[in-house]
């Protein structure tokens, strides 16, 4: 009996582990604790975990150290263990009780440790396989028993729900983290203005992704596309870029010849070999120049064309591989580069060519000295506007008239020819004015910086505006200045591009609803506002009742088409000043800037249940989606935000409470129960360990015998602060928490354990009678545990009768009655609680196997005084009369109540009027008395 408690409450507090914040390590530590104290003859218990390569290493055990060797220098290898190899594909636990018998262990380890024998199990929830547990002797042969090994499956699979949660916790950090280097990634690599940039940026995020800093980067000769030239290194590599550079130009490297190069380029698809020299596509030659071990190369690709490779060496040791979702990250950073790239390439390409053809000039100018000022002037217009490579030119005179422009101005100004804009003043596209205080044009400087580029709205022909990125430079003849030459670029997408990560910084993909940093920020202002002015303002926090339900029945797409109608809907009806925001997974949070009275506040979480009123039509399915609604008022409820949300979050799940679909404003003792609450629950754990549980009995008797017949089992918690605590104090809070199982599996051994002393002592006529919860009910393994238990106690099946409440029976009526039918079966007898209570047809007693109904105590107290309650109470007697079953009636509490019930036939009594609930020690006393 100690061992049975004392297991569940090692898997309970495991149970309470896994719900919690602890690391994985910690948890697994005391699943292996559980297993070593509970299995003492076990010299060792090992958790193993799968491995990149197909082993399992150790990972945490005791003892920790082995044969000199710690727990985490020991590894399966299932081509050499085929016990280990058997356990994974069957996912079933073998025991070996004699190693020397069986030849499947790993010969190895069974030597080395001298193990005896051997129970290995795999770690596996659902379809996954997590590890492998690993309990041996090396002394004396451990003999486990079945009911043993069940015991230790138990905490395994507690192992197994760990690892998983670890993982899945992992993997989704994992993925925001990658979302969010991404986005750093793009935003940085849109601020960048020069190659080198880009290439350093770059660099510097797939260094910090793969740990490894060799990087460099070789890129097609912009001008001649068939050439590969070394182009960038690392900052951080163990290389200069010099010597790196200077290596590649001694070793005359012939890229076209380089199968590596190759295959990237023509494949468009990035290579990974983990050791160069026994690949015989790399040049080793350069490989041992530079000590390169390993290569990853990733090309960079833009519009579907190769700009060049980034190679990744591996300078230290051959055989180093990269995580997988490490080598994708550094490939989408790839790709995120290449775009950037290729536009500073091609401005690149664009300007050699303006200076190759600008050399020409200058010979041609320099044969052509004889032409007139008029053709030199010509000459220059046409050399600035070769220089405009795509981007906006104009010049300007002194005054700011406009000179000359190239086609590119025209065409990102809006005008059709060069016509409408010779001869015109410049404020036709400056936006501000340029001109000083003697009316001549101006250029505006920025701490001697005026060669940088600056931001800014030019207009267009129709005076609309559109954001460039401009640079002003002074034409220079004879040491003065004549002129200006505006050079500008259209930055549209650049800026939409810096208002998109904006804008997801402060919204919901899903819903396009603030999120939970915009909302703080109005919040915010707000508060300050009302501060201000003496101002009153509410927060409503909204949770969608049983939301998760609809997740798993449609899946997650489904899910947030519903969050996107209910978003819509919220901001439709709601007055345009509020602001309704998603905090995230089915949460919303209502901001209502300015409140006149409480009622303002109430009549918006009206409007807002007024919105779930309607069920969401999505893809042709109706469902209906309801909301549980915590409002709190500033100032009387806080004068912070975190305050009100948190107020509003407490009275949010009061209104849940209390059957969803309703709101609750807040008030400061519904914290405090909150807090008691939470109190009473970690109380609630400890009880089953501290042995603060208690069971009484209250007698059964039988009015006509003048006879106890038998007694009901009853639960109270012994609580070491509050005394003595009845069933309805905690037994919903057991319910919602799930200790309700195993508080009615052991008052069902208790009270069998019982029940056989009694019977031993020659009492033989009485029986006793348990609640079983619905939880415990619905277990798929109800009726094996129940068996167990009568097996453990050698109670007769016939001296235990189970009371089930007639809302349990009439619910899921094929499966109940299956259940009922195999309890049957086993011997026991079957009663139906709180009877009459259900508000449902009674057709269903004609297919049930019970034996008794129980008249529920709300029907007793007012007899024979209430006519209705009279009635009913006839029609249950009459009812199991006709039926063959028996009656009891629970609650008789007078002698009134009593010549009532005896006078219409209802004969089988219990209550206070003869006994309250009593101690086992008083149940002998009261057959005598």
């Amino acid at each position: 009996m100690a061992n049975e408690q004392t297991r569940y409450s090692r898997l309970a507090q495991i149970t309470k582990l896994i719900n919690t914040n602890l690391e994985l390590k910690e948890v697994l530590e005391h699943v292996v604790t559980a297993i070593s104290e509970e299995i003492v003859r076990c010299d060792s218990v090992g958790i193993y975990l799968p491995q990149a390569d197909g082993t399992f290493r150790g990972y945490v055990g005791k003892p920790e150290i082995i044969n000199g060797m710690t727990l985490d220098m020991h590894v399966v290898d299932t081509d050499h263990d085929h016990l280990a190899r058997e356990v994974i594909d069957t996912k079933e636990a073998i025991y070996i009780p004699d190693t020397s018998k069986d030849l499947r262990p790993d010969p190895r380890a069974v030597e080395a440790f001298g193990i005896k024998s051997l129970l290995v199990l795999p770690m596996a929830y659902e379809e996954g396989l997590y590890g492998l547990v690993f309990l041996f002797d090396y002394g004396i042969p451990m003999n486990l028993t079945s009911s043993e090994i069940e015991s230790i499956k138990a905490y395994v699979n507690m192992a197994a729900v760990a690892v998983r949660n670890s993982n899945n916790l992992t993997r989704k950090e994992s993925l925001i983290a990658d979302k969010q280097l991404l986005l750093n990634v793009t935003r940085e690599l849109s601020l960048c203005s020069t190659l080198e940039e880009v290439m350093d940026k770059c660099f510097e995020y797939i260094g910090q992704v793969l740990g490894n800093s060799n990087i460099g980067a070789h890129l097609l000769d912009p001008v001649a596309n068939s050439h590969i030239n070394p182009a960038s290194l690392s900052k951080d590599s163990d290389w200069t870029e010099e010597d790196w550079k200077r290596t590649h130009h001694h070793l005359s490297v012939d890229f076209k010849k380089d199968l590596v190069f190759q295959e990237v380029l023509s494949k468009k698809q990035s290579i990974f070999i983990d050791d160069t020299m026994s690949d015989p596509r790399p040049n080793h030659e350069a490989c041992r120049r530079f000590g390169i071990k390993g290569l990853y190369m990733i090309p960079l690709i833009a519009t579907g064309k190769v700009l060049g490779t980034i190679a990744i060496v591996n300078l230290n040791e051959k055989g180093h591989r990269y995580p997988e979702s490490a080598m994708q990250l550094a490939e989408s950073i790839a790709d995120a580069t290449a775009p950037v790239l290729s536009y500073l390439l091609y401005i690149e390409k664009q300007e050699f060519i303006i200076s190759e053809r600008t050399s020409e000039l200058t010979d041609k100018n320099k044969e052509l000295q004889r032409v007139v000022k008029e053709v030199k002037q010509i000459g220059r217009e046409k050399e600035l506007i070769l220089n405009s490579a795509g981007e906006g030119i104009f010049g300007l005179d002194l005054q700011g008239n406009i000179t000359f422009c190239n086609p590119s101005a025209i065409k990102l100004l809006n005008y059709e020819s060069r016509e409408e804009l010779i001869g015109k003043p410049c404020h036709i596209i400056f936006k501000e004015n340029m001109s000083d205080a003697s009316g001549l044009f101006s250029p505006r400087r920025r701490d001697d910086r005026n060669k940088d580029a600056e931001e800014d709205y030019f207009l267009r022909k129709d005076n609309s505006e559109f954001p460039v990125e401009f640079v002003i430079t002074s034409q220079i003849e004879n040491e003065e200045t004549v002129g200006y030459v505006v050079t500008f670029k259209d930055i549209t997408s650049r800026r939409q591009m810096e208002e998109k990560i904006k804008y997801h910084a402060f919204y919901d993909s899903v819903t396009n609803l603030p999120n939970r940093v915009l909302f703080q920020d109005r919040l915010h202002q707000a508060l300050n506002y009302a501060e201000s002015y003496g101002r009153s303002l509410g927060v409503l926090f909204l949770d969608l009742d049983r939301f998760k339900k609809i997740n798993d029945t449609f899946g997650h797409t489904f899910g947030d088409r519903v969050l996107k109608k209910i978003a819509e809907r919220l901001t439709s009806s709601l007055p345009k000043e509020t602001t309704v925001s998603r905090q995230g997974g089915d949460e919303f949070i209502i901001l209502i800037p300015s409140i006149r009275t409480r009622q303002d506040v109430t009549d918006c979480a009206r409007a807002v249940l007024a919105v779930f009123s309607d069920p969401f039509h999505i893809n042709g399915q109706e469902i209906a989606v309801k909301t549980s609604i915590g409002v709190s008022i500033y100032p009387e409820n806080g004068t912070t935000s975190e305050q009100l949300i948190k107020h509003a979050d407490v009275a949010m799940y009061t209104a849940k409470k209390l059957s969803g679909n309703q709101f609750q404003l807040y008030d400061p003792n519904l914290e405090d129960r909150t807090i008691e609450s939470i109190q009473l629950e970690n109380d609630l754990y400890k009880a089953l360990k501290n042995h603060q549980l208690r069971v009484v009995y209250q007698p059964k008797y039988d009015y006509l015998k003048q006879e106890m017949i038998g007694v009901e089992a009853l639960l109270r918690w012994n609580h070491p602060q509050r005394g003595i605590m009845k069933p309805k104090d905690f037994i919903p809070l057991a319910e919602e928490t799930g200790l309700i199982i195993q508080m009615g599996e052991w008052i069902l051994h208790e009270a069998c354990r019982q029940m056989k002393t009694w019977h031993d002592k020659g009492y033989t006529k009485l029986s006793v009678s348990v609640n079983l919860s619905p939880q415990q009910f619905s277990q798929e393994n109800i009726v094996s545990k129940v068996k167990a238990i009568l097996e453990q106690t050698s109670l007769p099946p016939q001296l235990l009768e189970l009371e089930l409440t007639e809302n349990l029976i009439i619910h899921n009526t094929e499966k109940t009655l299956n259940v009922i039918h195999c309890l049957k079966e086993l011997g026991i007898q079957i009663s139906i609680d709180d009877f009459g209570t259900g508000y449902s047809s009674l057709g269903y007693l004609k297919d049930f196997p019970v034996d008794t109904l129980k008249i529920d105590k709300t029907f007793i107290d007012d007899l024979p005084k209430n006519p209705n309650n009279a009635a009913i109470t006839n029609t249950i007697i009459t009812l199991a009369n006709s039926l063959q079953l028996n009656v009891i009636a629970e609650g008789v509490e007078t002698q009134e109540q009593l010549d009532y019930l005896t006078s219409h036939g209802c004969y089988l009594i219990q209550g206070f009027y003869y006994c309250k609930p009593i101690r086992a020690e008083e149940v002998l006393q009261k057959i005598y008395s």
